[in-house]
């Protein structure tokens, strides 16, 4: 794809999945996605030519202007919308597929200092929210979404949602069957399991506290009547 048409499609991307893009001249002028998406294109290029220092000097003026962080050694593909996007960091051996929508706080990071590797490798028409986290080589497979705040440590297959700390599989969505497949929650399961002894436990100690108040008055009442009941001893006649 020639680079006008790929700019172009930046643009029409943004028009399709930003309900508050009203215009390609407003995206042009106000979109730090867009700007650092065309800044990304000039950092790579330079990047791949092996030109020094001035690809990382690109990048790190991108991220002031923006606040979103890009390694000129990130592959992109075609359509990548980055919506808002302040604090989002994409590593140097990260990738990522077409038509990626990625949100404000994202991470594609690396988990060690070794060379080689060590970033995502992100599907086609992936969605990831706000905050999440994804390191190490792991691979998210096509069409998934990862849910905000998520931190993803293995690799995710296709058309599945993910979610929490550290990240797990949720959903499955077959797109043979047109069914999604809703995955056991063990986490889930093992909260709602301690809601229910809670709530068992509260139910106890209630009948408990009304065992004992009947006990104490009961025992109250007997104390009163052994009070008023004391017996008389009769009087002795004295024999004359």
């Amino acid at each position: 794809m020639s680079l006008v048409k790929s700019i172009k499609r930046d643009i029409q991307v943004i028009l399709q999945r930003d309900p508050a893009a009203t215009n390609p001249l407003e995206i042009v002028l106000a979109y730090p996605g867009f700007h650092v998406r065309q800044f990304h294109r000039l950092a790579h290029r330079l990047y791949v030519w092996r030109v020094p220092v001035l690809p990382r000097f690109i990048s790190h003026v991108a991220r002031l202007l923006t606040g979103i962080e890009i390694h000129p050694g990130a592959k992109i593909g075609e359509g990548l919308f980055i919506d808002h996007g302040m604090g989002t960091v994409i590593g140097e051996t990260a990738e990522i597929g077409d038509d990626v929508t990625m949100y404000q706080g994202v991470t594609l990071g690396g988990t060690g200092k070794d060379r080689g590797k060590r970033h995502p490798t992100v599907g086609n028409r992936v969605v990831i929210s706000t905050g999440a986290q994804i390191l190490g080589a792991i691979t998210i497979g096509d069409d998934t979404k990862v849910g905000a705040g998520s931190v993803v440590i293995n690799s995710v297959p296709s058309n599945a949602t993910v979610v929490g700390v550290p990240g797990r599989v949720v959903a499955l969505y077959h797109p043979q069957k047109g069914a999604v497949e809703r995955l056991p929650d063990p986490e889930a399961e093992m909260l709602q399991c301690l809601h229910r002894k809670v709530l068992e436990l509260e139910e106890r100690v209630h009948e408990l506290e009304g065992a004992l108040r009947v006990s104490e008055n009961g025992k109250a009442r007997a104390d009163e009547v052994a009070v008023f009941s004391v017996p008389v001893e009769p009087k002795r006649v004295k024999k004359r």
